[in-house]
């Protein structure tokens, strides 16, 4: 760690371009490969006993290729526009204040990824947690041959359970977002130094687009080490009638669940999808978030957050 910032870092405006900035990118993950990865990832984590074949064919089931699109519009839009917001606005600045302080680019990457991950998840929970607990809940009902409609399931939840009960496995989520985030951006620097020091680059010299998106692969494939409280997550969200599920679900509390049903498999059940919607949502939100932020910085003549 240096004792004291890079001239470059004593002094920038705040970028509230970078709001706009992560809004796009991530409409644009979760519009492609992003929300079919969401989907099989989530059935896996919901039915532990499914294969990730027996998964695509479950969704597949469901409406052939738009089964891999459910809640897209207007939910799955929603939600990734305000995460996508929050999450590249929140890092993007407190990633450059680490760098103030004296962080290097690995330590700053992490601390900015789980600061914004946090902010994330708590700012944007009415959406990022609701819906999701409507479409899982939607799912489960669906196999039982009562499909009701997701504004159906919302009123349900909420007369019976309030607030709470819509934003159930909150918690969860802020834990993943940070481990994911932290993980994510953390990983994707220090692939990013190890690339300027074998190319012979300086500290603060630009790496290539191609450079850029290898190390935002990199970084996102190796964050799937938490897919555990992905799980749990999941579980939290769901309403199952089974009576050895233990009521007023914690993270700990579900964790000893999944583990006693399900052993050690189940806590890692749908890491694949997982793996590669850790990649697909990195080369968006690192990669491509430092590439489009470094271009808008041109046009305003603005030095963005976090630049590396």
């Amino acid at each position: 760690m240096s004792s004291s910032p890079p001239p470059e870092l004593k002094k920038k405006p705040i970028s509230f371009s970078n709001i706009l900035l992560g809004a796009g990118l991530n409409l644009a993950e979760v519009s492609t490969l992003g929300q079919p990865l969401e989907v099989v990832k989530t059935t896996m984590a919901a039915h532990r006993q499914f294969t990730f074949a027996q998964a695509i064919r479950h969704v597949w089931s469901r409406g052939g290729i738009f089964g891999f699109f459910q809640g897209l519009i207007p939910w799955a839009w929603i939600e990734g526009s305000t995460k996508g917001a929050v999450l590249l606005f929140v890092s993007a600045e407190s990633e450059y204040r680490y760098r103030r302080f004296g962080l290097n680019n690995f330590f700053a990457g992490i601390m900015g990824g789980i600061t914004g991950g946090l902010a994330q998840a708590y700012m944007t929970m009415g959406f990022c947690t609701c819906m999701k607990t409507v479409e899982i809940t939607r799912s489960k009902a669906a196999e039982a041959g009562i499909p009701p409609s997701t504004w159906q399931i919302f009123r349900q939840i909420y007369q019976k359970e309030g607030i709470r009960g819509i934003n159930r496995g909150v918690n969860a989520v802020a834990i993943r977002q940070m481990t994911n985030w932290g993980s994510r951006f953390g990983l994707a620097r220090l692939v990013e130094e190890g690339m300027r020091k074998f190319s012979a680059k300086g500290e603060n010299e630009r790496l290539s687009a191609v450079e850029k998106i290898a190390a935002s692969v990199v970084g996102g494939g190796l964050s799937a080490w938490n897919q555990p409280i992905e799980v749990v997550r999941v579980e939290m969200q769901s309403r199952t009638h089974d009576p050895n599920r233990p009521k007023n679900l914690t993270v700990p509390k579900t964790l000893k669940y999944i583990y006693q049903t399900n052993g050690v498999k189940g806590l890692y059940r749908g890491v694949t999808p997982r793996v590669g919607l850790g990649v697909w949502q990195t080369v968006f939100m690192v990669g491509v978030g430092d590439i489009a932020r470094e271009f808008v910085g041109k046009l305003t003549g603005e030095k963005p957050a976090g630049k590396h």
